[in-house]
């Protein structure tokens, strides 16, 4: 198949999929190497692929493999993987739904928060207790404000329109490729400024976070640490790397912490 990335990828998957007579690739909301809807003699698969070069990109492969099997109540099953020569693949199950829609006005939120209440039930597993959420620690302003984002959720800390998928009769969190141990309020927190990046005002933002199990008893001042770091650590990838989504991205938690700080 043409769109295949290559006849080696192809056989590595042919156990699996068996021929493959179909590929749909998605538009956006993926940040492999490869990414596509395969129809195939053995079924529908969704695929993921990396080249098999150590770094960050596949490492998160790795953990969303390694995570799978205790996210299933919520994610998309993992059907198969290898690990071969120039290439990991991941295989999940094919689900019914679209992306959610975060702006003003829609009906897809209150499906928001309950995913991720769902995700907060889920108890950290063995092989995530040392995925200590740390990524935010240079964008706070101090060692003791980087310990409030400690704790012992399971976190997914991307949450966004494309990874909260919304069907007949359920809803999926997908793109389990950053999971981590934090706080609870961590998630909650990223959805306030993709909330405020679709439009809402921070108060409304947050009145949809304050729906969330893993906000509630939060100590402000972790939330407020938290936006601080939310807004430099965007503030830095847009400036290295200024692409339009990270301006806005900016904008929004610029606009969180001076709800939240007085302009701090």
């Amino acid at each position: 198949m043409d769109d295949l990335p290559d006849p080696h990828f192809q056989e590595l998957i042919h156990p699996y999929t068996g021929d493959v007579t179909r590929v749909r690739c998605p538009a956006s909301g993926f940040s492999s190497d490869y990414a596509a809807i395969i129809h195939a003699e053995h079924g529908q698969f969704f695929v993921k692929g990396m080249f098999n070069e150590p770094g960050a990109r596949l490492e998160s492969l790795f953990k969303e493999r390694d995570i799978a099997p205790f996210v299933q109540s919520v994610a998309p099953q993992l059907l198969w993987s290898v690990d071969g020569e120039g290439w990991v693949i991941l295989g999940f199950e094919v689900v019914d739904g679209r992306m959610s829609v975060f702006d003003p006005g829609t009906t897809d939120l209150p499906e928001v928060v309950d995913a991720l209440n769902s995700v907060a039930e889920i108890p950290v597993p063995a092989v995530a207790q040392g995925w200590i959420e740390e990524r935010w620690d240079s964008f706070a302003d101090n060692e003791s404000e980087a310990e409030l984002f400690r704790g012992t959720t399971l976190l997914h800390t991307d949450i966004n329109p494309s990874n909260i998928m919304i069907g007949t009769d359920r809803t999926w969190v997908i793109d389990w490729s950053w999971p981590t141990r934090g706080a609870g309020f961590i998630d909650p927190a990223t959805l306030v400024v993709q909330l405020i990046s679709a439009g809402h005002t921070p108060a409304s933002a947050e009145s949809w976070a304050a729906q969330c199990s893993g906000w509630k008893g939060a100590e402000p001042r972790a939330i407020d640490a938290f936006a601080r770091a939310t807004w430099r650590m965007y503030r830095h990838w847009a400036r290295h790397f200024p692409e339009e989504w990270r301006r806005a991205m900016e904008d929004a938690a610029r606009s969180w912490v001076g709800y939240r700080c007085n302009g701090a």
